[in-house]
């Protein structure tokens, strides 16, 4: 767990010397085809319910990358992650499950990674940053619980700042950003989860996001990562 948090910090260091962007970026510039999915939200969040009804048999985090397992096993409850493409590799069994999700990526080739997500009720993924900023992070609200007042009752904090997605809303946001998640309801949160090649890098950011892509890439087609679970 050392080793990839100190890689991670340097990591995130370099890209810090050269790319400056803020925590929540405008989808229309940096993913366009943002639109392709919000416009089929209803039709993911089918699928996603659907998958929904197998969910023991959907991997948690941390089965997949023991190396997470202080933020995805910290309080015993679960935090799973149906994953369909995963640094470019696609899990054709997955994908088969969803054909709205599979159709939408087959034509959006810069989404490099592709899940949902199901947050347990009482869980809290603490505050954590990702590893590097060559990838963006979509996120697409899909089963959001709700109070009696019909306030969210999961809530998602980036930099510090709440964010209460709805169903059917999405953002676009940059995960090297701290960010943590609390879901105080006592009911599943789903969201549709994608990494997003960041656009225009400086070349020397675009090598070495590429280098860190095809070194994931190879990783998982070699079974060095679980994500089949």
């Amino acid at each position: 767990m050392a080793i990839y948090d100190r890689a991670a910090e340097v990591v995130r260091a370099v890209y810090d010397s050269r790319i400056d962007t803020p925590a929540i970026l405008d989808a229309t510039r940096f993913f366009p085809n943002a639109r392709r999915f919000t416009d089929k939200w209803t039709e993911i969040r089918r699928e996603a319910l659907q998958v929904a009804e197998d969910m023991p048999r959907i991997p948690r985090f941390h089965d997949i990358m023991p190396a997470q397992a202080d933020i995805s096993a910290n309080d015993g409850r679960d935090w799973r992650l149906f994953i369909m493409k995963a640094y470019g590799v696609a899990f054709p069994d997955k994908l088969a499950q969803c054909p709205t999700v599979a159709g939408i990526l087959a034509h959006v080739p810069e989404a490099i990674s592709c899940s949902f997500s199901f947050i347990a009720p009482g869980k809290h993924v603490p505050r954590h940053r990702g590893p590097f900023r060559g990838i963006l992070r979509f996120h697409l609200m899909l089963s959001m619980p709700e109070d009696a007042s019909g306030m969210p009752e999961c809530e998602l904090y980036i930099d510090d700042e709440l964010y209460p997605l709805r169903d059917g809303q999405s953002l676009l946001w940059d995960d090297t950003y701290p960010h943590e998640v609390l879901n105080r309801s006592d009911k599943v949160r789903i969201a549709l989860l994608l990494d997003v090649w960041r656009p225009q890098m400086p070349a020397d950011m675009r090598l070495l996001s590429n280098a860190i892509y095809l070194g994931a890439n190879t990783m998982i087609r070699m079974g060095g990562m679980d994500y089949t679970a």
